[in-house]
Order: structure tokens, then sequence, then C-alpha cells
């Protein structure tokens, strides 16, 4: 039986927790690390409703520092090789090197999948790497319980 991936919106009425499984975090992390000065960004796919990959899309903004810009040729290529991995796009990805894991006016502004979720990583935390998850409910980024599960 196949398991419908529930959306953004549905989840942040009541608040239950989405579910991660550690090595997916831990690479989402890692990616972040490996790009301190600049945004990364990508696409994660869900397999039977359960986080499943990350899909790194070259960020082509003027000022990756401070903004993402997903590389219209690579998010296309990475949509198709999620339908064709049978999987469905379950959250948005992009780092923050040095603000905090909170989505910022310009992701609100430029936010679309709506029923994805938005997932921030943060370098700017003493030492700490920070993934934040959030989705678009009522024309705002709420922040939703994130669970990392080995």
């Amino acid at each position: 039986m196949h398991q419908q991936t529930p959306t953004a919106a549905s989840a942040a009425t009541d608040m239950k927790p989405w579910i991660m499984q550690r090595s997916l975090a831990v690479q989402l992390l890692h990616a972040a690390q490996c790009s301190p000065e600049a945004e990364i960004c990508g696409l994660v796919s869900a397999e039977a409703g359960a986080p499943a990959r990350y899909w790194p899309v070259k960020n082509a903004a003027e000022t990756p520092s401070r903004n993402f810009e997903m590389d219209p040729e690579q998010l296309v290529r990475a949509q198709q090789r999620i339908r064709e991995a049978g999987h469905q796009l379950w959250a948005i990805f992009h780092s923050h090197p040095s603000s905090p894991a909170e989505p910022s006016a310009k992701d609100l502004a430029e936010t679309a999948y709506p029923d994805a979720l938005r997932l921030i990583a943060t370098l700017n935390t003493k030492g700490v790497l920070e993934l934040r998850c959030w989705s678009l409910h009522g024309g705002k980024l709420q922040e939703q319980l994130l669970r990392i599960r080995d």
C-alpha cells in the first residue's frame, strides 16, 4: 500500500513532527559545511512518505553569500530525476552561512511549491550546526517539528 506524503499545510494545523533519517540530515549539514561562504540549495524527495534523498541544485544567485536562486536547468533535471525514481518532492533545502536558520523576507516572497517543506541549515551557531523545518500556511512560513532518527 502506498503511503501518501502529507502536505506541509496539513501538518501545520496539527503539528505532528516530521521525521528524517540521521544519514540524510548529516548529508544536508555536510553540504552546508562545504560551502561556508555561499548558500547552497536543492530538493529533498520522499519515498513512500518518508524523506529519502537530497538532490543538490547549483545556486545561480548574483549574491550567493546572501541569497539562493536555483539554476533553472538543474532544477528541472532534479525534478525529472525525482519523478523517475518514483519519489515526490518533500522539501526545498538551502543554507544560511552567516544568519539563523530562519526564513528571510526574500525566502517568503519567493516561495514556490507551497506544499513542500522548507529546510534551512545554518553554520552561524557557534560551532553547532542547525537544521530547521518550515511550512507555508496562510501566507506565512511556520516552524515545524523536525525529529532526526537513527
